[in-house]
């Protein structure tokens, strides 16, 4: 079986399914873990492709966050949606924003499927700035959103 010398990313597809209304947590890291959202601009433009994305309603943000060299998302799919496109879709109008390839290839991606695991998905995504030591407090950080506050 070829799956042990497969690219990381094509590991990632395996087994991938698309549910209109379900709710993903997805990662996806910048190439070579640049750290392309240092820049505030950049972090800027991530932000907006995302609330762009959820105005078209091809999702549901309900969290994020932009890290200097990863994207932390949970949200609903839209009908009739297909979560690999919307992924794509968000990785290309970032990147083009920025005027460039900036995000390496595949994503990971976990369904939550039960409601008591949102608010700890969420939790743990906002966090994230706090555990790299960029920020004490997350609203000293420009970049998340949660539906929630």
């Amino acid at each position: 079986m070829k799956t042990a010398n497969a690219p990381a990313s094509s590991r990632l597809r395996k087994g991938r399914t698309s549910i209109p209304g379900q709710i993903y947590l997805v990662t996806t890291v910048t190439r070579d873990r640049n750290r392309v959202f240092d820049e505030f601009e950049a972090g800027c433009a991530l932000c907006q492709t995302l609330n762009h994305l959820d105005r078209l309603e091809l999702v549901r943000n309900l969290c994020f966050v932009v890290m200097p060299d990863h994207l932390h998302w949970l949200f609903t799919l839209g009908e009739r949606r297909d979560l690999s496109a919307v992924v794509r879709m968000a990785k290309n109008n970032s990147a083009r924003s920025l005027g460039g390839s900036i995000w390496q290839p595949g994503f990971h991606d976990r369904a939550i499927r039960r409601e008591e695991d949102v608010l700890p998905a969420a939790r743990y995504i906002v966090a994230n700035p706090i555990r790299a030591g960029l920020v004490k407090k997350i609203g000293d950080y420009p970049f998340w959103y949660a539906t929630w506050l």
